[in-house]
């Protein structure tokens, strides 16, 4: 499995937000933490895979890995890192 486990990067310190836990939980699959133009951005690694060079971190039960780029700059993993699409947008406006 790529990824490092060890914490030379002191990802330890990077705390999750209770909206991404949740999300996590409900999607019940690994992430991923890369750079998009927009900034970092959480994605499932069946759309972003892992690379060897990612730190590991465990939340909600599952794996983010966290590109080495973005994990020294990281302190918290945070809703606005999600990306939404319309269509869940329009689910949203639904409820």
């Amino acid at each position: 499995m790529p990824g490092h486990l060890s914490d030379p990067s002191g990802v330890s310190r990077i705390t999750v937000a209770p909206e991404v836990k949740d999300y996590i939980e409900e999607r019940d699959c690994d992430f991923r933490i890369c750079t998009s133009c927009g900034g970092p951005i959480l994605l499932p690694v069946s759309i972003k895979p892992p690379k060897k060079s990612d730190v590991l971190f465990e939340a909600a039960g599952h794996t983010i890995y966290i590109s080495i780029h973005q994990v020294r700059f990281l302190d918290e993993i945070r809703a606005d890192m999600i990306p939404f699409f319309e269509e869940e947008l329009e689910g949203l406006a639904d409820r």
